[in-house]
């Protein structure tokens, strides 16, 4: 629970930041299959690359909470 609190003590920014990073780890999760390298290999990088992004993404929303989200989202909203 101590890790849960000390990210929700973070600020909206470094959420939005961290939350913005899982972008190019899915990218590049999927962009490494297309590299000529053995399928074990392409294996071991698509599983570290995904839950890089997978946890980026949930350590993200962690930071912002359910309010820092309604706020992210309104912003994408509006504009």
């Amino acid at each position: 629970m101590k890790i849960k609190e000390w990210l929700q003590s973070l600020s909206f920014r470094t959420g939005v930041i961290v939350l913005m990073c899982c972008i190019p780890f899915y990218i590049l999760s999927f962009a490494q299959m297309l590299l000529p390298i053995s399928a074990t290999i392409k294996g071991v990088l698509w599983a570290v690359l995904f839950g890089l992004a997978k946890t980026c993404q949930y350590g993200g929303l962690t930071i912002l909470g359910v309010e820092g989200y309604r706020r992210l989202r309104n912003k994408f909203k509006n504009q």
